[in-house]
């Protein structure tokens, strides 16, 4: 079976899952706004339901019941029995017989009677009278509760001054402060928070959210009529009532059938595009399983969201789904992919025109702003972008249905804001998806191209003729790979590391000899297998950096399954009428399969071929470029490439003009000719490099 009626297995399973998590409230099929005229036929209640209080009267009358419950605090009366005890004992141990029994009898009956009114801390009565709460609930041991005024109760710090200064006038002060009464003193009223939260709780339980009833078949609104305030809350009860039925098994499966098929019409439609512009998209199963990954996962968070309430739908980074196909593909697959995303998460958002159309918008800005996501800057600037759009199209839509800008809309700034934060982490998303699918991003290639990394650094020592080589590769490649409209910065990458295997045995490549040649000194056969072996050495070697395998692709397909010419016609000759075989000389390949791995290839070989011409004319380098290109195309090694004709003219046309400025002829300085005297003649020779 063919990847892309494989990958159409995929489409199907995810439109079931989709269905699965999909809200099964019934979706109110009416878009109705404040201050305009009913769009529809004559709509009459089908079944009896109430009329809810709008949200800011309800949240109005919630906050009133609030503010009417007063704290509830309970009293411990162990407490005054414990500190009254207290005192009894100090006095009997050490004041009975110094101190006269009427101070005594008075600081029992004080405690007695304070611990009767009640102790408060000072933190709880300072709070309260912040509150301006003068009354509070004194809780029973039977659990019922007391209104009791808050002057009725003292702190630590009253109770001991009314002590001192409200003491009978026979008894003396001074004395009665050396008693340190505060010894005796602690708060024996504590709040009950659990008890006030409970009886909240309650009190909103019983408050009536509903104002009236509509019966069955009663009038609510017909053609053209305006819907006024009365009107409007009246539908929002019955959108609010529709959504809440069930409707039974049958109602829930033909609905759940109907979701299914619009979903899986959607993402068949996505197929039918991969496979009637992007065929290459189903050159790898991966890619298909890619793109449904991202919109199951964030259709599943939306579909979450909706069902359960646990936040809003717009901190939900739908752009991140364009911004990461963009990465791996191109433009209108990004976009495409985000229009079937967006009418998707439609069918289950409460308003249906202004989410698409918020979306799409920014869906669009987010492409055009993002060619190729090569910098953590582009990622940022096309966050903020995507930020000011959202922003901008909901502070229009508002002033379009309601000719004024409302609180809700600032929270919805503010959950534009959210979603702005987690578009950032993308970048990090794209490192993931690179590990997770096999992908390379330009970031990536962007990195792997610094001459500075571990490997490129090895090879520039190790090799540094190999080195210079593919350098002079890279700039010859890239040019043709922009001239054709080929991937720039895939082939620059591919060009650096395509002969790091060289590394090896650096010294048996004439880039970077010496005097000596170790070749002489082997046979022919043996000699091949050197050089054949530095691609697959490269290979495992990239393998061992963890180099992408579209990168290792260059290591693999610069030489094909072409043949070591100069060994393979020196063994031939010096052994005529011995059957050679060519296997012994001939490169593992595969060969090119791509644009950039035929770019390379012909890129590798006129750059290489250029270093051995004695004189760098633009004859002999024509010449030199035609019989390269036109070899390689004899030896069908580009017949896997999607290289046209004219591609490989334009290439031709690129490597004669570099390879032309890269050899260019010097200029030579003249001599300096100084007047000498009268006999002698003196010449002075400057030398320069241009």
């Amino acid at each position: 079976m063919k990847i892309q009626y494989k990958s159409l297995v995929f489409f199907f399973l995810t439109a079931m899952m989709l269905t699965l998590f999909a809200p099964q409230e019934l979706k109110f099929k009416y878009q109705f706004y404040r201050g305009k005229p009913w769009q529809y036929e004559l709509l009459t209640a089908p079944y009896d339901f109430l009329i809810y209080k709008p949200q800011v009267i309800l949240d109005a009358e919630r906050d009133s019941l609030r503010s009417t419950i007063k704290p509830y605090f309970t009293m411990d009366e162990t407490i005054g029995a414990k500190m009254q005890m207290a005192w009894r004992n100090d006095y009997d141990k050490n004041l009975k017989g110094r101190l006269s029994p009427v101070y005594d009898h008075y600081v029992v009956d004080f405690l007695r009677n304070i611990y009767r009114q009640g102790l408060i801390s000072n933190e709880d009565s300072k709070a309260l009278h912040a509150d301006d709460v003068m009354e509070i609930n004194l809780l029973q041991a039977d659990r019922s509760s007391n209104r009791e005024p808050l002057t009725r109760f003292y702190t630590l710090k009253e109770a001991y001054e009314m002590f001192v200064e409200e003491a009978p006038s026979g008894l003396d002060r001074e004395v009665l402060r050396g008693l340190n009464l505060t010894n005796y003193l602690r708060v024996n009223l504590t709040e009950s928070p659990e008890m006030h939260r409970q009886v909240v709780q309650e009190e909103l339980q019983n408050l009536s959210v509903s104002t009236g009833m509509i019966q069955a078949g009663e009038r609510i609104i017909g053609t053209g009529e305006i819907v006024d305030a009365y009107t409007y809350n009246v539908l929002q009860s019955f959108k609010k009532t529709y959504e809440e039925r069930s409707g039974g098994t049958t109602l829930r499966f033909t609905r759940n059938l109907g979701i299914f098929l619009i979903i899986f019409f959607l993402l068949l439609a996505l197929w039918a595009y991969m496979l009637s512009f992007r065929p290459v998209f189903f050159d790898r199963l991966h890619n298909s399983f890619f793109v449904l990954s991202l919109i199951l996962v964030i259709n599943l968070i939306t579909e979450l969201a909706i069902s359960f309430g646990w936040f809003n739908i717009y901190i939900i980074p739908f752009i991140i789904l364009p911004i990461l196909v963009r990465t791996f593909h191109d433009s209108r697959t990004a976009f495409f992919a985000h229009v079937i995303n967006v009418l998707i998460v439609a069918m289950f958002v409460p308003d249906i025109y202004e989410f698409i159309l918020l979306q799409v918008l920014a869906g669009i800005v987010s492409v055009t702003s993002m060619r190729r996501l090569t910098s953590r800057l582009q990622l940022v600037r096309t966050t903020f972008l995507v930020f000011l759009t959202y922003s901008v199209v909901q502070l229009s839509f508002s002033l379009m249905q309601d000719g004024r800008v409302e609180m809700g809309d600032g929270l919805n700034i503010l959950y534009f804001g959210v979603n702005l934060i987690f578009l950032m982490f993308s970048y990090l998303l794209v490192y993931l998806m690179e590990r997770a699918f096999g992908y390379v991003s330009n970031i990536s290639l962007v990195e792997l191209s610094d001459v500075n990394t571990p490997l490129l650094s090895q090879l520039s020592e190790v090799a540094p003729g190999t080195f210079q080589h593919s350098i002079q590769v890279s700039i010859l490649a890239t040019e043709a790979a922009t001239k054709i409209g080929a991937d720039v910065q895939l082939v620059r990458t591919g060009a650096l590391y395509h002969d790091i295997g060289k590394m090896k045995n650096p010294s048996y490549f004439t880039e970077n000899q010496g005097a000596e040649n170790p070749h002489s000194k082997l046979p022919f056969d043996e000699s091949a297998r050197i050089i054949i072996r530095h691609v697959t050495d490269g290979i495992a070697l990239a393998q061992k950096h963890r180099l992408p395998d579209s990168v290792i692709d260059f290591i693999r397909t610069h030489h094909g399954r072409g043949k070591t010419k100069y060994f393979y016609n020196s063994y031939c000759n010096q052994y005529p009428d011995k059957e050679v075989d060519p296997e012994l000389f001939t490169y593992p390949g595969p060969n090119p399969f791509s644009k950039e791995t035929g770019i390379l290839m012909m890129a590798d070989a006129i750059e290489a071929s250029s270093r051995s011409l004695s004189r760098h004319t633009e004859e002999g380098i024509k010449q030199l470029i035609d019989k390269i290109v036109d070899g390689i195309l004899q030896d069908g090694l580009l017949v896997d490439t999607p290289l046209t004709f004219k591609d490989i003219r334009v290439c031709k046309e690129v490597f004669f003009e570099k390879i032309k400025i890269m050899y260019h002829s010097r200029i030579t300085y003249p001599e300096l000719k100084k007047k000498a005297p009268e006999g002698e003649s003196t010449t002075e020779e400057t030398q320069g490099a241009v």
